[in-house]
């Protein structure tokens, strides 16, 4: 009788190896077909990321006190919206620094406080000198309300995509929905009564101004340049007391005279280097 293989099912080195290959072929593809759906998908929002809550409560607080302003303004009850114009830049300060300081700062958030100063800095102010006695200029008075609205568009744009100085580029659109509120603050609080043609000619210059001024490349000040942590001179100290002191002499015209002077501390400092450099040309 002929002898019978022990194992038939033992195949040659030659197809072991064969079979191993398409084994390593079929692992290395389904690797690059999961590598190229992960690249593809990577891109995608991950829509499962959360947002910071602190910061963002500080934000939506500063949108409230916007709008609240807006429908102040409606109501007629101008100093409560030029208090709540106050309170959102207030809010606006402390959301960034609580996110720094928190270490909570996300695109999220910058765009979100982005929305929040449009309505607060930019729709606020112009609804509430809109109400107060801008309208009464006819068409007039609604072009010159939707110019600054478009300018501190375009200044919260510009200031989103430049790099950070120490210097603000333009009037920074807190300051400028401040100016507003105070000056309407001073004529309710001082003037009051029916508004008439020439009041509202000066708010809406004062509108128009302030509106230019955001969209400027003149230099303003920055707070941010302000060291708190450091060491500073005992006089420091109380000037602050005295400065609060004064302003509570008199609130809403204290505030409308720093506002003033801040405003137009940009074109005079532009205008004060200019000479300056003439001078020193003519030397």
């Amino acid at each position: 009788m002929e002898a019978k293989d022990e194992n038939p099912k033992v195949t040659s080195i030659s197809d072991q190896n064969s079979l191993e290959e398409k084994i390593e072929g079929s692992r290395s593809g389904n690797t690059r077909f999961r590598d190229n759906l992960k690249n593809r998908f990577s891109k995608l929002p991950n829509r499962n990321r959360g947002i910071y809550l602190l910061p963002n409560i500080v934000t939506t607080g500063a949108l409230f006190a916007g709008f609240f302003a807006i429908v102040a303004g409606m109501n007629g009850e101008y100093v409560q919206a030029s208090f709540s114009i106050f309170v959102a830049a207030a809010l606006d300060t402390a959301d960034g620094r609580v996110a720094r300081l928190t270490n909570t700062e996300s695109d999220f958030g910058r765009e979100y406080d982005s929305l929040s100063d449009l309505v607060a800095f930019g729709v606020a102010p112009s609804l509430l000198a809109f109400s107060w006695g801008v309208s009464t200029l006819g068409k007039w008075g609604w072009a010159v309300a939707f110019i600054y609205i478009a300018c501190a568009a375009l200044r919260l744009a510009r200031f989103n995509t430049k790099e950070e100085s120490k210097n603000f580029v333009g009037l920074a659109s807190p300051a400028a929905a401040c100016l507003m509120g105070c000056t309407i603050w001073v004529w309710s609080e001082f003037m009051g009564g029916s508004v008439s043609m020439g009041a509202a000619l000066v708010v809406a210059s004062a509108l128009l101004v302030a509106g230019l001024l955001m969209v400027s490349n003149f230099l303003y000040y920055s707070p941010k340049q302000l060291k708190l942590k450091d060491r500073v001179p005992f006089i420091t100290l109380v000037l602050v007391i005295f400065t609060f002191s004064v302003i509570l002499l008199e609130p809403s015209l204290v505030l409308l005279f720093i506002g003033v002077t801040y405003a137009l501390s940009g074109p005079f400092v532009y205008l004060w280097k200019k000479s300056k450099i003439r001078e020193l040309g003519n030397d």
